[in-house]
């Protein structure tokens, strides 16, 4: 609380003083104190003037409107007046000859009241002057008294009497209280119902100790409340509220309590404000506070909640304590009087003036200061003291104004300190002011003056200077106004709102209104503004495009509107009351054109006035003379949004989308992280034609169609046309059309109706905007009207899309259909029908053959079926109608076995069986046509081929008892076996000895192992062992089947062992291995058998190892037995094995399969007539010729004369050197002898190098027949083709065994033999692939 002055009392210190405020306006305090004088002092603390007296002042009193003072003094006889408006004294004589004790002014009327000494009373009319003097209304002084609302007037004296009179004096009640009265108000009782009577009811404080309640309507049951004791004495009260009454103790403490009958007595509150005494209680009911003085302090309550102390006020300086405690009306100043005769005047609540220019805001701090501040740019704020106490305040940019009635002062506001510029005087009273950077504009009764804040005082700026607006033949009233930067802005009582270009000096938009205008904002650069009407209507109105926008669920309690300053938050403005404030934003380009949406509303605080608005932070004034900050309820997205949880996040993402804060709204969908915020935010985008952004969010959800989408509109200038396609991608078709239609390409809007299958609006539009395209869409809703089944629409649309036009054939013929169709449907079936026979689909013949077969017309059905090849539907129908012979004559045609069946079983019912089998074999029913073959046609032979065939169980059964009726069990048991029966069949066998069939059949048949079991229990008991190891092996008994199979006599030894080596293989059981071994060696028997077994049971084994040592031993015997070819094969499936199961194969081995081999190429190169490569693979055989015992003589022969052939006679004379060895000469054949011993005795040793080719490995040139690289010493892979070693590029493989070849000569091979020369498999030339690379081939397969 700010102490405005203090008022002492020089003449009379330390002495008690009164005091009365100025009612209703409160611009003046009328002080007593005890030197004969009344000082009157205005609000500011000078004073007034000053009455003298002729004694001490006892009494005075303020009438109702504070125009007049009214002071009775001690000992004198008239009462004295002074006039605050002119400032003048006047006496009234009373004629009373007693002096005055008592004075009270009328609550509603100019009457006065004064009591005298002696009980007498006077009323004097102030606006009459008539006196009514009333003798002996009480017996004694008169000492108190007050007024009703209307005209009765209560008395109180030292006689202890109550009256009550009216106006004239005339008495009405009369009734005694047990002690002195004082203290007298009349008060309204609550009564039962609770409503509010009339102020019949006088409340007096009876001998300071109870408080008297008395109603002289109800004179017999008055109310005297008694209090206790520990409160002390009754120093004052005061009625207030909802009828409460509050009421000060002289030991400190205050209570509240009702005036409602039920509730009077009951305490509601009672605070003990002071520890000492409490002197005095004022409530001021325009602030809604109270304040109670004691000891040396004051207390302040809010009366809203009594139990919130407000405001503490202490008067430490102040030792003999406070006295009296009183507020002026409008609460902006309280007064205590002091025991010691000092008045305090403290400023309570500061008038709330405010102006704010940009982001500068100018508030009243006191009564006769103004703060200037810039929290934004972060000024320091500037004081400026004033001379008067302001009506308006107005700032500038380099400016502050301030005013009262028609006079203004003009400051110059520097960086630090203010400089007084003038002071003007307007016409009239100035209602409002307001500042830009040059210029003052001032609203005074209806009109406006706009002239220069610093005249510039030259001849060419002089009409500049001034203007009053508006023009004198202009009767228009003014009622507000305001100034931008570049604009003067006013609105008119008949609704027009003018602009006057400042820079040209004249007036360049005008706008009318259908009421006149109250209020108008511009935004800061006066492109936009709100205005509100006398309806208390609010607009937003943009005179760029002339258009006012109505604002939504605008208040008509709305004190005044504040724009956005922050720059990038164009269009956000707030709406003010006492209580709220609402938050809109104007949304200028949007799909659905501008408007205004309220974003939401704030609470304000009690007596705060917002002055300015920065990026959603409301600076306000306060009745404190401070400002204090208020983030609105909409901006919650500004403060910090990792705290917040996902239900607030959803509520802050629905407020930045409503203001356009996309970047926040970003920020936010990245901590929501769903895809229904990032859709919410895209479509928001759309709404207001934020392509870019909207494409943003798009690419970050992935959605790619909407990407492409606004990457093809997004240079598209014509408004309309933007925001009709953003207004289709919204869903909205109804605006995408309104602004299709608007935009420089209508057609787009029927384009999106047909897209859209709304046929209606698509042919209303094209009748307007494309006729041509009628046909063409009237098809397309036929469509749809006859999938709704409205086929009469349908019929008449399909007519309608008919153009006759050949460049359209296909359109017509679908129309055509549709109109066969529809006409089916409608019941004209020989129109359809006809329609549909000539047109050329088969589809429609099928659809409308379909349709007149649910509407069971037959036989058109089956026509159009026909006519349209659907063979299967035509019979399907036919045989519905029982038109077999039609039946008959499609049958060829018909593939659905289920007609075939309808047909067959007719035609058997008929007896014709031929035609029957033929329908069944047709419908797959093969036991039909086995029935019939055997029961009807008597050919058992065609039966037993299709059961064979087809596999048929039924069939196999009447195939087996027809069989068994004949006798013929073997065939019999056959068909039974193949029809499942296998225990009919077994017992078959057995009862006619016929296992050993039926053990055939079964054997090759997928049967249990209990079936096998069975067979082998029987061959068991026959001693046939061979037949019984074999079901015991199929059955999995494999000890017993060995068993039975080393039993088996020698006749079938071979097959037995092979079998008995099958079966340890499957056995996998070490002990029957080891026996089978046994048997192999001959232990069981002394009979060794052949090593080929041996071979084989590894293999079983999967031992290859061993099995590669048996195959080479079996391989030496097959080689020394001359079986070359054995050998070779024995030897290469070994190598095959080995090399599947990654096995390194025997250097031996390898060896001598690659002899081998090569000796086996030697038959096929001198086949194909190649004797030099036949000659070079005989010498690799001669080198090796000890493997060859057999055809010793026979090879080296062979070699001497291919080589002869082949012109390598060195090697020739050589190997016919060896053949004249005595060991082999007498063995040549004697056609060759002679040639050989020729060519001994005459040595030819002429040869040519053998050619060279790259090793695989080391890429050293070797001869190409050489195996063994002297480079890197590697044993080189070989040509299965050739016998050569392999070269890097010109690298193949066997498709079937892998076996490495030249591609080259594999090839040329190919074309003489078919088949590989390693496996024997068939190879085509064209499966031959070049491998790029071999490294896979050169890792060592063979054990070094």
């Amino acid at each position: 609380m700010q102490r405005v002055f203090t008022l002492s009392e020089r003449d009379a210190p330390s002495s008690p003083v009164q005091f009365a405020w100025q009612k209703t306006v409160g611009n003046y305090i009328a002080v007593a104190g005890h030197n004969h004088t009344v000082k009157i002092f205005d609000r500011h603390g000078q004073k007034k003037n000053e009455i003298i007296l002729p004694g001490n002042c006892i009494a005075m009193d303020w009438d109702q409107d504070g125009d007049t003072l009214a002071i009775i003094a001690d000992k004198a006889i008239c009462i004295y007046l002074w006039d605050a408006n002119t400032n003048k004294i006047s006496l009234i004589d009373t004629s009373m000859r007693e002096p005055m004790s008592f004075l009270r002014w009328s609550k509603a009327e100019p009457l006065l009241a004064a009591g005298t000494a002696k009980g007498n009373v006077l009323i004097y009319n102030r606006q009459t002057s008539r006196k009514i003097p009333i003798l002996g209304k009480h017996t004694k002084r008169i000492t108190c008294g007050c007024w009703s609302g209307g005209k009765f007037i209560a008395l109180g004296g030292e006689d202890k009497l109550v009256t009550i009179s009216n106006h004239e004096g005339d008495t009405i009640r009369v009734t005694t209280v047990r002690g002195e009265p004082s203290d007298m108000e009349f008060i309204v009782m609550k009564t039962d119902d609770r409503t509010g009577g009339n102020e019949t009811t006088v409340c007096i404080v009876v001998a300071q100790k109870t408080l008297y309640i008395y109603n002289f309507r109800d004179p017999e049951n008055p109310i005297e409340l008694a209090f206790q004791p520990r409160y002390g004495n009754i120093v004052s009260y005061k009625w207030y509220g909802d009828n409460y009454i509050m009421i000060g103790f002289s030991l400190g403490c205050f209570v509240v309590i009702s005036t409602h009958v039920r509730e009077i007595g009951h305490e509601i509150f009672q605070a003990y404000d002071h520890k000492d005494n409490l002197t005095s209680i004022a409530i001021s009911q325009s602030l809604n506070k109270v304040a109670s003085c004691g000891d040396n302090c004051i207390k302040i309550h809010d009366l809203s909640d009594l139990n919130e102390m407000y405001a503490i006020i202490n008067l430490e300086d102040e030792n003999k304590g406070l006295d009296q405690l009183s507020w002026t009306d409008d609460g902006q100043l309280l007064a205590v009087s002091t025991k010691k005769g000092t008045i305090h005047v403290f400023l309570t609540k500061l008038p709330i003036l405010g102006d704010s220019y940009s982001t500068r805001i100018a508030y009243l701090t006191s009564l006769l200061e103004v703060t200037v501040a810039n929290h934004i740019e972060s000024e320091l704020p500037i004081t400026v003291s004033v001379e008067v106490e302001p009506n308006f305040v107005a700032i500038g940019h380099y400016h502050l104004a301030v005013g009262m009635n028609n006079r203004a002062w003009f400051y110059v506001l520097g960086e630090s300190s203010v400089k007084k510029l003038k002071d003007m005087e307007y016409l009239g009273t100035v209602a409002s002011m307001c500042l830009n950077s040059d210029y003052a504009a001032a609203r005074f009764e209806g009109k406006v003056q706009l002239h220069m804040i610093e005249s510039e005082r030259s001849n060419t700026q002089e009409e500049r200077e001034t203007r009053l607006f508006p023009d004198t033949d202009d009767k228009n009233k003014i009622l507000c106004h305001a100034l931008t930067n570049d604009f003067l802005i006013y609105g008119t009582d008949t609704g027009a709102i003018q602009y006057f270009y400042i820079e040209d000096w004249q007036f360049v938009n005008e706008y009318h209104h259908s009421v006149s205008v109250r209020n108008i904002f511009p935004d800061p650069n006066g492109s936009r503004l709100v205005f509100v009407d006398d309806k208390s209507d609010g607009f937003v109105y943009c005179p760029v495009t002339d258009i006012a926008f109505e604002i939504p669920n605008f208040q008509p309690t709305i004190k005044g509107i504040l724009w956005e300053n922050w720059p990038m938050d164009k269009g956000v403005f707030v709406a003010y009351d006492d209580d709220k404030i609402y938050t809109y934003i104007f949304h200028k380009d949007t799909i659905q054109g501008s408007k205004v949406i309220l974003a939401g509303g704030t609470k304000v605080p009690y007596s705060h006035k917002p002055l300015l608005l920065y990026n959603g932070e409301l600076t306000c004034q306060t009745q404190s003379g401070k400002t204090n900050s208020i983030f609105l309820s909409t901006h919650g997205f500004l403060g910090p949004l990792n705290d917040l949880e996902r239900n607030e996040l959803k509520q802050v993402l629905i407020q930045t989308l409503i203001l356009k804060r996309f970047s926040e709204a970003w920020e936010v969908c990245k901590l929501l992280n769903d895809h229904s915020s990032w859709n919410e935010l895209a479509r928001a985008c759309l709404h207001h034609m934020e392509l870019e952004f909207a494409t943003r969010v798009y690419r970050t959800i992935r959605n790619v169609g909407m990407v492409m989408s606004l990457e093809q509109i997004k240079g598209i200038e014509d408004h309309n046309l933007l925001a009709g396609h953003l207004a289709m991608y919204t869903n909205n078709f109804n605006l995408a059309q309104d602004l299709y239609l608007a935009s420089s390409c209508p057609v787009a809007a029927l384009e999106m109706r047909r897209d859209l299958q709304h046929w209606d609006n698509a042919l209303q539009l094209a009748k307007r905007l494309a006729p041509d395209n009628i046909p063409l869409l009237s098809k397309e809703y036929a469509v749809q009207l006859e999938f709704t089944g409205d086929y009469v629409n349908a019929l008449a649309h399909y007519e309608k899309g008919i153009t006759g036009d050949s460049k359209f054939q296909e359109h017509d013929e679908a129309c055509l259909a549709g109109v066969a169709q529809m006409s089916i449907r409608m019941g004209d079936i020989r129109r359809g029908v006809n329609q549909a026979i000539k047109h050329p689909s088969r589809m429609l013949k099928r659809d409308c053959g379909a349709i007149l077969e649910s509407m069971k017309q037959f036989s058109e059905a089956a026509q159009l079926y026909e006519k349209g090849q659907y063979y299967d539907k035509a019979a399907s129908v036919y045989i519905r109608c029982k038109n077999w012979a039609k039946v008959g004559e499609l049958l060829p045609h018909v593939s659905s076995q289920k007609i075939h069946l309808q047909y067959a079983k007719a035609k058997e019912a008929d007896g014709r069986y031929k035609e029957a089998v033929l329908a069944y074999a047709n419908a797959k029913q093969w036991d039909s046509v086995i029935r019939l073959y055997l029961d009807h046609l008597n050919n058992p032979e065609k039966a037993v081929s299709i059961v064979r065939e087809t596999q048929s169980l039924e069939g196999a059964k009447m195939v087996a008892r027809f069989f068994l009726q004949l006798g013929d069990y073997g065939s019999a048991i056959q068909f039974l076996v193949m029809s499942k029966c296998n225990n009919e069949a077994f017992s078959l066998a057995q009862q006619h000895n016929k296992m050993e069939i039926y053990a055939d059949i079964i054997s090759s048949e997928d049967t249990t192992n209990e079936d096998y079991q069975s067979i082998a229990l029987y061959f068991e008991g026959e001693k046939k062992h061979f037949q019984a190891g074999r079901f015991f092996l199929l059955c999995g008994q494999y000890a017993r089947a060995l068993k039975h199979f080393l039993k088996n006599p020698n006749a079938d030894d071979t097959m037995a062992i092979e079998m008995a080596i099958e079966t340890v293989g499957q056995a996998k059981d070490e002990a029957l291995t080891n026996q089978l071994i046994n048997h192999l060696m001959g232990e069981s028997d002394g009979i060794p058998k052949e090593a080929k077994y041996l071979f084989r049971l590894y293999m079983a084994l999967k031992q290859y190892r061993e099995a590669a040592r048996t195959a080479i031993i079996i391989a030496r015997e097959e080689q020394c037995a001359g079986n070359y070819r054995n050998a070779h094969d024995v030897l290469f499936s070994m190598y095959s094995e080995l090399k599947t199961q990654k096995i390194k194969i025997p250097s031996e081995m390898a060896t001598n399969l690659m002899i081998l081999h090569s000796y086996i190429l030697v038959k096929i190169h001198v086949k194909c007539g190649d004797h030099l490569k036949g000659a070079r693979m005989l010498i690799r055989v001669a080198n090796n010729i000890s493997k060859f015992p057999s055809h010793i003589v026979p090879i080296l022969t062979s070699t001497v004369i291919e080589c002869h052939r082949a012109g390598l006679k060195k090697s020739a004379f050589g190997f016919a050197a060896m053949l004249m060895r005595p060991e082999y000469r007498n063995k040549i054949d004697l056609k060759y002898k002679k040639k050989i011993e020729a060519m001994v005795r005459r040595p030819d040793t002429a040869e040519a190098e053998e050619p060279t080719t790259p090793c695989p490995y080391c890429e050293f040139l070797l001869p190409e027949c050489e195996l063994l690289c002297p480079g890197c010493k590697n044993n080189l892979p070989y040509c299965i083709a050739t016998g050569r070693h392999m070269v890097k590029d010109d690298w193949t493989v066997c498709p079937h065994c892998d076996f490495p070849a030249l591609y080259s000569a594999f090839r040329n091979l190919l074309q003489y033999e078919s088949t590989c020369p390693m496996c024997s498999e068939k190879v085509e030339i064209m499966s031959l692939k070049k491998t790029a690379d071999c490294t896979p081939y050169l890792k060592p397969e063979v054990e070094q």
